[in-house]
């Protein structure tokens, strides 16, 4: 694994006007996408390194996700809302069916990879990994900047296509999807996963979270769009625990929608996991020591971890301390969901950037990476992302 540095396509932002990518940019200036510099791997370290572990991890996390669906008592370690119990377990005995989520690895190209959290609910970039990735590698072996044969673990595009196809089986042929559409991130992946619905066979619509009412109809109350057609299918770029907080969220179970990610999925995009995770695979090669806040046994990891609010995106309320020190510290709105420390990881630095691997997993396959670089020790919205190809 290394970092190479490369000169950016002059017409990049043209490409990303073709294919719809009108989000690299913040409004404040600051650029998502970076393409300065790629990072190159091995196919054994993809193979070995970050593909098999990742598997692994989803295994885990399937079978934690069984245990945690049957259990009232670690549903409400996880927070969970004892009225919202009913609607996991009954989520998870019906199989309700799942779309993707994204595994952040710490590795340096010597493994092995250490687990950071899981992305099981709401992960963004996924149009960037998937398909604007793809372009700059068929682009650079096409002009020669990378050699012919560099390849790329990215079959993210292709196996959305076809987990999509399976969902359209499962649950009918007419999808909504919703997320909170002033914030152009959001709006960009719901409109990427749109595209990717209506190439498997999908009849979309797009709605913002707040053009979804509920009507009354054959004695009980169903989610329908503002023309009035009921929401069957839905896709929500939506987080559970703001779904269970909002007035509407009550309803779900008896509305009779189908909701992806499913109930059951939200036990997975809750930090928790990890101490629960660790407590029964001590020792794991892919897992780090993790306990909750509350835990005795927390005083194992000494005077260095970092301390993450069970629930919280994109770094914030997470605390590094050092040697009994704060070393970084992000603000956020989540300091009241609970916490749990975890043991510190080597996180790679390189050019004075730390490179994270966001390792996707699509139903239940491994389908490719993406690096998020910051120049702090905790990722957040500022952190950019960098090509990758396989040398």
């Amino acid at each position: 694994m290394r970092r190479q540095p490369l000169t950016p396509r002059g017409n990049w932002r043209a490409v990303a006007a073709e294919l719809g990518y009108d989000f690299h940019t913040s409004d404040d200036g600051h650029t998502v996408w970076c393409e300065d510099a790629a990072y190159a791997f091995t196919l054994a370290q993809i193979e070995e390194d970050l593909e098999a572990p990742t598997a692994a991890l989803h295994g885990l996390c399937l079978d934690l996700a069984a245990e945690i669906a049957e259990s009232p008592a670690l549903m409400r370690r996880l927070g969970i809302p004892d009225w919202a119990h009913g609607l996991v377990t009954r989520s998870h005995r019906a199989r309700d069916p799942h779309l993707y989520g994204r595994f952040d690895l710490a590795y340096d190209g010597t493994g092995p990879a250490k687990l950071l959290e899981y992305n099981a609910d709401t992960p963004t970039a996924l149009f960037e990994s998937a398909v604007f990735q793809w372009r700059w590698l068929t682009d650079l072996r096409a002009s020669g900047a990378l050699p012919a044969a560099a390849d790329q673990f990215n079959s993210t595009h292709e196996r959305l296509l076809a987990r999509l196809v399976e969902i359209r089986g499962r649950a009918g042929d007419a999808l909504h999807l919703t997320c909170m559409t002033e914030f152009p991130e959001d709006r960009g992946t719901i409109g990427y996963l749109a595209d990717c619905a209506a190439q498997a066979g999908l009849r979309v619509s797009l709605v913002d979270v707040s053009d979804i009412g509920l009507r009354r109809e054959d004695g009980r109350q169903v989610f329908v769009d503002r023309s009035g057609e009921p929401v069957r299918l839905l896709f929500k770029l939506y987080p559970w625990e703001w779904l269970l907080r909002d007035g509407f969220g009550p309803a779900i179970a008896a509305s009779g929608t189908t909701l992806v990610e499913p109930p059951w999925k939200m036990v997975l995009s809750n930090k928790g996991i990890l101490p629960l995770l660790w407590e029964r695979h001590p020792g794991h090669p892919n897992l780090l020591p993790a306990y909750f806040e509350d835990d005795p046994r927390r005083f194992e990891l000494g005077t260095s971890f970092a301390r993450k609010p069970l629930l919280g995106r994109e770094g914030a309320n997470v605390t590094i301390i050092m040697d009994g020190q704060v070393a970084a510290a992000e603000d956020g709105p989540y300091a009241g969901s609970g916490y749990v420390r975890q043991a510190l990881a080597p996180v790679p630095v390189f050019a004075g950037r730390r490179a994270v691997i966001g390792s996707w997993v699509v139903g239940n396959e491994p389908t490719g990476i993406m690096i998020r670089e910051s120049t702090g020790p905790i990722s957040n919205d500022t952190s950019q992302i960098r090509p990758h190809f396989i040398a």
